[in-house]
């Protein structure tokens, strides 16, 4: 077999597997819209789990997850962004900064479930937050943070050259350099990193089931010290009990997170399509 015929096979396997895979994620889609549809109404979102499907809904978990994406962004985005500032325009290029750029990569590649082992050891158990709001957002922080600090460093080394080498020439100094022209520019990127991780972290559900987040809530959190659900912990919930109706719900709730999901993911595609045309 000449090397033309193998990339046809490739070719071949690549489509066949796309297509394969694009079915799949179809008829699941389908699926679940079909089952969960009916359930999405004002009260759905706004009422308290019950054992009654037709009173159950996410209110609860919404929230939840509203005062966790806060949380983690409140710790994550700062420390991440100027991790990757320290890293990418400080930091000598020597043995320290490669083996940190190694470490940090294998700390965005971890399960999230050791994650939640590490929140439960250190935010529940030594610094004594509880089972509470504080100790979820704080661990899905902790999950993001490598991607955060990749994605900042990416969008930094995108900056042009020329860019610094000019404002060195006018005088600056280095932090006016780093914070008055590289930062700006990288903005665009910064923020498409940001809103992606924040996408992922909206989804978990391992790590807070790890720290003890509770699976019925029937009311709001009203500060950061108190008990939590989250919208996926809703849904895993209402997809392991045995009555039809709780599946509806559940799918229900599937739509309900893959709306917000795509809308931060359009955000995150925007952001990203305003940048380059302003690069053009």
């Amino acid at each position: 077999m000449n090397r033309t015929h193998k990339d046809h096979l490739f070719r071949f396997t690549c489509i066949l597997f796309a297509i394969s895979a694009t079915t799949v994620l179809g008829i699941l889609l389908l699926q679940i819209v079909s089952e969960g549809a009916k359930w999405i109404t004002l009260d759905f979102l706004k009422n308290f789990p019950s054992r009654l499907p037709s009173r159950a809904g996410i209110g609860a978990g919404m929230a939840g997850s509203l005062w966790l994406m806060g949380i983690a962004a409140m710790f994550s985005v700062p420390v991440g962004i100027f991790s990757a500032i320290f890293l990418e325009e400080y930091l000598p290029k020597n043995r320290i900064n490669f083996w940190l750029q190694i470490n940090i990569g294998n700390l965005a590649g971890l399960p999230s479930i050791v994650y939640g082992l590490l929140g439960l050891a250190v935010f529940v158990r030594v610094l004594g937050f509880g089972r509470n709001l504080w100790a979820g957002g704080l661990t899905l922080g902790l999950l993001i943070l490598p991607v955060i600090i990749i994605s900042t460093q990416e969008s930094i080394r995108a900056v042009p050259q020329n860019i610094r080498l000019a404002a060195y020439a006018l005088g600056a100094r280095k932090w006016q350099v780093t914070f008055m022209q590289v930062l700006p520019a990288a903005i665009p990127g910064i923020t498409t990193g940001v809103i992606l991780s924040l996408s992922r972290a909206i989804g978990e559900t391992a790590p807070l089931i790890v720290i003890g987040a509770l699976s019925f809530v029937s009311f709001f959190p009203q500060s950061p010290s108190d008990s939590f659900t989250a919208l996926p912990i809703q849904i895993y919930n209402w997809s392991s009990r045995p009555q039809e109706e709780f599946h509806g719900l559940a799918a229900g709730g599937i739509l309900v997170l893959l709306a917000i999901l795509f809308a931060l993911n359009l955000i995150a595609i925007i952001i990203r399509e305003r940048r380059q045309r302003y690069k053009l």
